[in-house]
């Protein structure tokens, strides 16, 4: 009868959740990390602010948000930098895939990996970009493609592994 006490059924779903409140706390540490250091820890810096605002949404803790301010203004952050990827998914979507990462050949090739797996490629800079318009910090499809049942189903799953890996921020797609 191991597994039917009430215990064991809220730390199952305690456990699920706590793995994607960290999942969304790290990357926001990182976000928070490479403006504090753009902004050398000020905290009034407006980036800096947003970023913080934005992680505050999502209930992260005070000490969290603190300790990865002090990482970025005490430059341990390292070489943290944004990278953009761009590769055409399921059905001929474009997609454009925004990141943070302090190794930037291990991150292209898992991100490479992770697209051959299911048989996509990145594409050459520019690519793909074209069908998106930069508004603020995020990324609007300029027309959409429709897609099949299947396609669509792919590229869930696709979007859903991506998600998953650590240097990947956001996946942009100009999928209906």
């Amino acid at each position: 009868m191991s597994g039917h006490n009430k215990w064991s059924q809220i730390k199952n779903k305690k456990a699920v959740t706590d793995g994607k409140r960290s999942k969304i706390f790290g990357k926001f540490s990182k976000l928070i990390a490479l403006e504090s250091k753009k902004a050398a820890g000020n905290l009034s810096s407006p980036g800096l602010r947003a970023v913080i605002e934005r992680a505050k949404k999502e209930n992260m803790q005070n000490e969290l948000i603190d300790r990865a301010v002090k990482k970025g203004a005490g430059g341990d952050a390292g070489n943290m930098e944004a990278v953009l990827f761009e590769a055409y998914g399921p059905g001929g979507c474009a997609m454009l895939i925004t990141g943070l990462t302090d190794n930037n050949n291990r991150t292209v090739a898992e991100i490479k990996h992770l697209l051959s797996k299911r048989g996509f490629a990145l594409a050459g800079q520019g690519a793909a970009a074209w069908a998106f318009n930069k508004i603020g910090d995020e990324y609007e499809p300029n027309t959409t493609v429709p897609l099949s049942d299947e396609d669509g189903e792919a590229l869930g799953d696709l979007l859903e592994e991506l998600d998953e890996h650590d240097d990947v921020q956001e996946v942009y797609t100009n999928a209906e």
